[in-house]
């Protein structure tokens, strides 16, 4: 099994990648865009899985993080596609990825900077 420090870093490198495919883009600039929503949504899709994998202790002893609705998006964008909404995909990514990045990566500067 990976350690949790990589889903971790999946987490944050796919959360950067969303604030690049979202800079300087509105959200009629995003709705009229395929190719960056499925970039952003790709990305959206790797942090769920990332969280996924997380072990149910690791996930536990942090719970400040609301990994079910990580988890939870990520099954609805994989398996209900075309129920993904557009304004949902943008507010996840402008809203809550940026904060998402921000725990996770106090998480890794906390547990594993000395790894």
């Amino acid at each position: 099994m990976r350690r949790e420090e990589l889903y971790l870093a999946d987490i944050v490198d796919a959360a950067d990648a969303i604030e690049r495919f979202v800079e300087g883009v509105d959200y009629d600039d995003f709705v009229g865009d395929e190719l960056r929503q499925s970039a952003v949504l790709q990305k959206l899709i790797v942090i769920g899985e990332a969280a996924a994998r997380l072990s149910v202790e690791f996930r536990a002893s942090h719970a400040h993080i609301e990994w079910a609705d990580v988890v939870g998006f990520r099954n609805i964008a994989v398996h209900e596609y075309f129920a993904v909404n557009c304004s949902i995909v943008w507010v996840t990514a402008v809203e809550d990825v940026p904060f998402l990045r921000q725990q996770v990566a106090q998480i890794m500067q906390d547990e594993f900077a000395d790894d």
